[in-house]
């Protein structure tokens, strides 16, 4: 979704011929063939096909893949190949404070990857995206129904942001100069806390709702419920309890004016995106 939007901005400002996008799957973006962009193959877990998929750009959007246990991997390979290939600039998807000892579990192949292209030796530019605010919605419309916003934050903040924000951002750096080796934190305009939450879903919703704190190992448990033996679900819940976590102990604080700065409009609060989200 996020790698779309960014295309999808980018074609209102840059010439179609001058757009490369690459997919597992290129068939599903036919509609940006027909509007005139160049579709390849490429596939992170198959190195090989990047050279091809890479060949002649000059700017690119490297966006963090999704499988964590092979990502690092992945990545480095796509930054090899687009540096075998000529391509002068990579801007990256990243996430905040991803250095040690940050528990999110996306904290350290950011890392690594960030690492990787300050030694690549080409020119760079990283995003480290907050916490999207779409992604809130689902736990808002739980929080409305149930009356509760159990959570394993504490007393942690977040400044949620829109993934067109995170979008926009990618986009403007892409098509403009100054951001070589450039660090920029994307979050929403203001920090949420768990009580925050509450108050913002009660007011959404129509309905009070209270903030239920849980320590870590409770919070996984009520995630797992009756399925304790499904590894799989039982991996979702620590993966989400692992950005709660960080959330608890500071990592995810950030709270930066880069949105407006970069795309000239500011970010679009939580409030808004949410009751976007959850019109009926």
């Amino acid at each position: 979704q996020l790698a779309q939007r960014v295309a999808e901005l980018l074609l209102e400002t840059v010439p179609a011929e001058r757009l490369t996008l690459v997919s597992r799957n290129p068939a599903a973006l036919g509609a940006f063939e027909q509007r005139g962009a160049t579709i390849r193959f490429g596939d992170f877990a198959e190195p090989k096909s990047l050279a091809d998929a890479f060949a002649g750009a000059d700017r690119m959007l490297l966006v963090s893949a999704t499988d964590l246990e092979r990502r690092t991997q992945q990545h480095g390979a796509a930054i090899d190949a687009a540096a075998a290939a000529g391509v002068r600039h990579i801007v990256y998807t990243s996430g905040l404070a991803p250095a040690a000892p940050n528990p999110a579990a996306v904290a350290e192949s950011h890392a690594a990857t960030e690492e990787k292209l300050a030694n690549v030796g080409i020119s760079w530019t990283i995003l480290r995206n907050s916490l999207y605010a779409e992604f809130q919605a689902v736990e808002a419309e739980r929080a409305i129904e149930s009356g509760k916003l159990v959570h394993n934050r504490g007393n942690g903040k977040v400044a949620y942001v829109s993934r067109d924000d995170c979008a926009a951002a990618a986009a403007a750096v892409l098509v403009s100069e100054g951001h070589d080796r450039a660090i920029y934190d994307i979050t929403g305009p203001a920090r949420y806390g768990a009580k925050d939450l509450a108050r913002l879903y009660s007011e959404i919703g129509g309905k009070p709702v209270e903030a239920v704190a849980l320590d870590d190992a409770a919070f996984i448990g009520l995630l797992v419920g009756d399925a304790a033996a499904d590894d799989h679900l039982k991996y979702g819940a620590e993966l989400v309890a692992s950005f709660g976590k960080s959330i608890r102990e500071g990592y995810m604080a950030s709270c930066a004016n880069a949105v407006a700065e970069l795309t000239g409009r500011p970010a679009r609060p939580l409030a808004e995106v949410l009751r976007a989200a959850l019109v009926t």
